[in-house]
């Protein structure tokens, strides 16, 4: 009797550790990737062809929006996705925070698909007067840091504004109601604005701020999947170059899929960078400026190295 019991204790033991092995081996077979209302994922996403190359590996693709960088790169630390796209910003404030992400590829610079925007009937000349005012934000995103340099270039300290940090729903509407008196916004928020409500630039990120947009992972997937990420960021570049030599047809693709107009989109289309790459030693180095900058201003409470969160492809990935 005792023999039949331990036989049957044994298959209960086997069977359930061949269930979590399945469901190991799922989870492993699942591409989970984050992305935002706009850029070149939204394309990748329209297009399908991820999906099939992958599948040829056997690997399922999800796809989960989020309003912004910060939410996204929160989403990667919980571990909801394994894969996501942000601007400059956020990848700084989640590693202070002690996510376990790696910076994987970077598009080239767009600096002017992010400006600081104030009502067509401001009196608000330039940045220099902005000290006081109340300055609408995403908090530890791409245009935070657009907003402490061009603070800088204008005299002025990041303690000198009334910063009120909102998510970009919420601060449209605060922009709108005349709440805050400036919008520190990407495209295609940014472009919206500057269209549907005639919103002025007073400056852009041009000469201050590359505004790369960064492809990040969490370190486990990116570290047990080279392949697939090296996939993933060959389907990236390929989507950018096409883009580049079709506009018009990228513009009336994302059009629909943003709910903005033609002119809305092809305006923030056209000045998105496109080309996306393996991580450079200048990328690192003006990431690692960045780092130093919000933790001389106390946001971060610590220095990072950013070199040390940098996935180094193995050598045939990073010959695709």
């Amino acid at each position: 009797m005792r023999t039949i019991t331990l036989r049957r204790s044994l298959v209960a033991l086997f069977a359930a550790a061949i269930s979590f092995g399945a469901i190991t081996q799922a989870q492993a077979e699942t591409l989970r990737i984050g992305y935002q209302k706009y850029g070149t994922l939204v394309l990748l996403k329209a297009k399908g062809t991820l999906e099939k190359r992958l599948a040829e590996q056997g690997v399922e693709v999800k796809w989960t929006e989020f309003p912004g960088g910060p939410q996204l790169l929160e989403g990667l630390n919980v571990g909801s996705v394994d894969f996501g796209v942000t601007g400059e910003t956020p990848p700084v404030f989640a590693q202070a925070a002690g996510a376990d992400l790696l910076y994987v590829a970077h598009e080239p610079p767009a600096p002017t698909g992010e400006a600081i925007l104030v009502p067509k009937d401001s009196s608000i000349k330039n940045v220099a007067e902005l000290k006081g005012k109340k300055v609408a934000l995403n908090k530890g995103s791409n245009v935070h840091y657009l907003l402490v340099r061009a603070l800088e270039d204008a005299g002025l300290k990041y303690s000198d504004i009334q910063p009120v940090y909102l998510p970009p729903a919420d601060a449209r509407a605060a922009f709108e109601r005349g709440s805050v008196d400036a919008w520190v916004i990407w495209d295609p928020f940014q472009s919206a604005a500057e269209h549907q409500l005639q919103a002025r630039s007073l400056r852009d990120g041009s000469g201050l701020v590359d505004n790369h947009q960064f492809y990040l992972a969490t370190r486990p997937y990116a570290e047990k999947n080279p392949q697939v990420i090296g996939v993933l960021v060959e389907e990236i570049r390929g989507v950018g170059e096409w883009v580049k030599g079709n506009l018009d047809e990228a513009t009336s693709q994302v059009a629909p899929l943003i709910g903005l107009s033609p002119e809305i989109t092809r305006q923030a289309v056209e000045r998105q960078g496109y080309g996306a790459q393996f991580i450079t030693p200048d990328v690192i180095t003006a990431q690692q400026k960045i780092a130093d900058t919000f933790t001389d201003l106390k946001l971060i409470p610590k220095k990072l190295s950013i070199k040390d969160v940098i996935w180094n492809p193995p050598a045939k990935v990073a010959q695709q």
